[in-house]
């Protein structure tokens, strides 16, 4: 294809798609994709090694600057000793072991900051050179909204564990993930559309596989509410009780469940961990399936990514076992978490690929 040629079909792709952009868009949004990943994981283990509570105030601006010597420690070090964490668990902590609670927290937050420094300028640069459309500038625009409002979520989940009862709220937990999540996933959804835009020409959804898409859909809604039981789990430590499988409390379907009605299935540990044990097997069950009917109906053609969606819930559900079988370790914990980041990516890329599959 000639350059004028190309130059005239991208225009023409443009025209006809108010979202389409450069692939350096599409680069630049898959590195903030890894890097809000890398921002789950932190706070996985901020979680996991009880860290979150150190840092007892949010400054958006002056907060990215540590302490620099022995008195800014003290400072930092008086402030938490007032805090509930510390006059009820950690009574007595000397300030060595302070600082092994306080980097973590402090790396996941200045990371936060990071990854909207990295999201803002390029995109204020990227809108102003024009390698974006119009129609998708309120679009990131609104990711970048999404962004501060889950610092913002963030600092309300922290806050719930300063008042009385050292630990933050197990609701305020689950959603601050979800949003990381759905930041993510949009992100990396965009980022494949842009994709696509450059390909020669559009692809249309086989017949034969059209149905696959409803079972993707299917698997990824499952990963989703999955993985927002595993928040209430996480936030509620449901996962440091009923430690076998797949028998829970000696019986597949243990009593006394719902306590006090339908709110159990949110405030109940028992009930909590329950769900989520149900709805990640039913997630695994689904996902097989679509990997069988995808083999069955396209055979060798079948997308890398639906693959790869099996092996990963097979995966996922393993990493579940092993954390819960032995006592949630914090390394395993964390691989449990970044699996299901992992399963949803992949649920949305065989989403996107097999709606353009010729």
């Amino acid at each position: 294809m000639s350059r004028s040629a190309s130059r005239s079909f991208d225009t023409s792709r443009q025209s006809s798609n108010g979202a389409w952009a450069h692939r350096d868009v599409a680069i630049w949004l898959l590195v903030c994709c890894l890097m809000l990943a890398v921002m789950v994981l932190l706070g996985g283990l901020t979680r996991l090694t009880h860290s979150g509570l150190s840092m007892v105030e949010w400054e958006p601006i002056m907060g990215i600057i540590p302490p620099l010597n022995d008195a800014d420690w003290q400072i930092f070090f008086a402030k938490y000793q007032q805090s509930p964490e510390y006059l009820k668990v950690n009574a007595g902590m000397s300030l060595a072991e302070f600082k092994g609670i306080f980097w973590l927290e402090y790396i996941h937050r200045v990371w936060g900051r990071a990854i909207g420094l990295v999201f803002l300028l390029p995109f204020l640069w990227l809108a102003f050179s024009g390698r974006i459309g119009r129609v998708m500038i309120p679009r990131l625009g609104a990711l970048f909204l999404l962004g501060a409002a889950q610092g913002g979520m963030g600092w309300f989940m922290v806050k719930s564990g300063l008042v009385d009862n050292p630990a933050v709220s197990h609701i305020r937990l689950t959603a601050h993930l979800a949003l990381a999540f759905l930041i993510h996933g949009w992100m990396f959804w965009m980022a494949l559309d842009i994709l696509a835009s450059h390909r020669p020409a559009p692809r249309r959804l086989h017949g034969d596989s059209s149905g696959l898409g409803r079972w993707l859909l299917a698997v990824g809604a499952l990963v989703v509410v999955t993985l927002l039981f595993g928040g209430l789990v996480a936030g509620l430590k449901a996962g440091l009780i009923y430690n076998t499988w797949p028998l829970m409390d000696g019986h597949l379907i243990p009593g006394d469940l719902f306590p006090g009605g339908l709110i159990g299935l949110f405030e109940d540990i028992k009930t909590v961990q329950f769900a989520h044990r149900c709805l990640a097997e039913l997630t695994l069950v689904i996902a097989l399936y679509t990997w069988f009917r995808a083999r069955s109906r396209l055979g060798v053609s079948t997308p890398a990514a639906i693959h790869a969606v099996g092996a990963m819930a097979v995966l996922q559900v393993a990493l579940g076992i092993g954390t819960l079988v032995l006592v949630v370790p914090v390394w395993l914990a964390s691989a449990h978490q970044m699996g299901a980041m992992l399963l949803l990516t992949l649920c949305l890329w065989a989403l996107n690929d097999l709606g353009r599959r010729p």
